[in-house]
């Protein structure tokens, strides 16, 4: 290589290095052992106590169209409680896919759940938002598309999910339509679908078919939406209606029993389990009686609940527990599966958010999840987002993406060359092998603070918070957004604006679904 050669090269190199790449991160192959604290007869043990309660306490279906469609491939109806035979539960649930493809816009941000591949999702369904100068108040159409240009900016996530916050300017009846557009318009990455209502699930589809086309959806997951469970033992009609437009078209829904640790579960981990377990894997079920080989994943919320103040807590060494223990159980049935990540309770991006959040990112990433959802932003108990907190949770994700991914051995020749050079009381800092791998040898945190106190204070002395702020902004002007047809746009616009002249602005509407 001539000296003229090397110098662009390493002029290239250096280049590459002051230019922040915002590229997404592909979606995460997981190389680290699971922990499993169940033993093989736990997870049997589990298993049964959930069959059982299919079996002998049944779940209600609240929503006439699933009873009947149950009565038609032989569970036992009475009222709107539902038994299952144990066989027809593994019998349906068996042609779940064991692995989705979930389709971008964008072919090259396209990506795989189920087995070792897992995704990261920012959280949704906030009433506040912590905005860009750390207030808290209500949030309007402009800081969600905010936050899907932060969530398309942010190399970890690999959705822009939906309502990162609620529009609080728009109605109610009115506002899937902007949330789903806004997800669309402002990244080429995946993102979730509406489930408010059966109408308005309709709607997302609808609009997937005007984005993707009307045939490509039947074949190609490109939304999920998901379909809470009221624990214990009850699924209601508003999200029942949602699932059937979901499953029908061959979109995953998320089957997720919303518990509270100690509210509307047995006050012990085990226990919780199994009656959560019997939740989903029945809405599990309930998608194959839609439509069989239908994309599912095994979904939940976790939380506790303080005895003291029947508050939901975030954190808990509990929670941890049962991500770990659901984590067997979907393995168990070969079925992807949904966490919740990065969760706090702190009203303040404070020491008790950091905290909490990284509990629950640890153990997220030892259980093994696949969808991992609420993971840039969640404070409050999900009361609020904060701009800050999701700047820092989506690079606490990059760093676990790069713990999960494991070991890298490609250099190791190179590495082992490199110390018969350096010998005994050198360093490594100008050695070609350094030079060549230190931007990806060691993570390094754009987000937190590692000089002297004397550097950061000539800094400025700032702390977490505003340095993530300014961080924000800064992604906010160099945001760029991703093209899309003209032709698909206006249909787009076109398919709202008729839709909002049709629907009233009621907070309420009756699913006919």
């Amino acid at each position: 290589m001539t000296v003229a050669r090397k110098r662009r090269t390493r002029e290239s190199r250096r280049a590459a290095r002051l230019t922040q790449n915002f590229d997404m991160l592909p979606g995460l192959v997981r190389n680290l052992p699971l922990t499993e604290p169940m033993d093989e007869e736990q997870v049997h043990r589990i298993d049964e106590a959930s069959m059982s309660i299919l079996e002998e306490v049944g779940i209600e279906f609240r929503d006439p169209v699933a009873l009947e469609q149950w009565k038609q491939v032989g569970a036992k109806v009475e009222g709107e409680r539902v038994r299952f035979d144990r066989d027809l539960i593994r019998q349906l649930i068996s042609s779940i896919p064991e692995n989705i493809t979930l389709h971008a816009r964008n072919p090259e941000k396209s990506v795989k759940l189920g087995g070792k591949n897992s995704i990261f999702v920012p959280m949704t369904g906030a009433p506040f938002i912590r905005d860009l100068e750390n207030n808290r108040r209500l949030p309007t159409l402009d800081d969600l598309a905010m936050f899907h240009k932060l969530a398309h900016m942010s190399p970890s996530m690999h959705s822009t999910a939906h309502h990162i916050v609620e529009p609080m300017d728009h109605a109610v009846s009115h506002r899937h339509l902007r949330i789903t557009y806004s997800s669309m318009k402002y990244s080429d990455k995946t993102f979730m679908g509406m489930t408010t209502s059966g109408k308005n699930a309709q709607d997302v589809i609808a609009m997937c078919k005007i984005l993707f086309g009307e045939r490509y959806i039947d074949s190609h997951p490109v939304v999920t939406g998901n379909i809470n469970a009221n624990s214990p033992l009850v699924w209601d009609k508003t999200m029942l209606s949602s699932l059937r437009v979901f499953s029908s078209h061959n979109q995953p829904v998320l089957c997720s029993p919303f518990v509270l640790g100690g509210a509307n579960t047995p006050a012990s981990v085990a226990p919780s389990v199994a009656q959560l377990n019997a939740e989903a894997l029945s809405g599990l079920a309930y998608t194959q009686v839609v439509r069989k080989g239908a994309p599912a994943l095994y979904g939940h919320y976790l939380s506790t609940v303080s005895m003291k103040s029947g508050s939901p807590m975030a954190g808990t060494p509990e929670i941890s527990l049962m991500n770990f223990m659901i984590g067997q159980m979907a393995r168990f049935y070969k079925i992807p599966w949904r966490t919740s990540n990065t969760l706090g309770g702190s009203k303040l991006f404070d020491a008790q958010a950091g905290y909490e959040s990284a509990t629950t990112l640890m153990a997220v990433m030892m259980a093994g999840a696949n969808y991992i959802w609420h993971s840039a932003g969640w404070n409050e108990a999900g009361m609020h987002c904060s701009v800050a907190k999701f700047m820092v949770d989506s690079e606490q994700c990059a760093m676990a993406y790069r713990m999960a991914e494991g070991v890298r051995w490609d250099d190791f020749d190179e590495g082992i060359a490199a110390i018969s050079d350096i010998g005994p009381g050198g360093h490594y800092l100008g050695h070609p092998h350094t030079i060549e791998n230190f931007q990806r040898a060691y993570f390094m945190p754009e987000l937190f603070d590692n000089n002297n106190i004397e550097q950061w204070q000539a800094d400025g002395g700032k702390d977490t918070t505003q340095r993530s702020l300014e961080y924000a902004r800064k992604l906010l002007i160099e945001y760029q957004q991703p093209a899309m047809d003209e032709a698909t746009d206006e249909a787009l616009l076109d398919y709202i604006n008729q839709r909002e002249q049709t629907i009233p602005t009621a907070d309420a509407l009756n699913d006919e679904f």
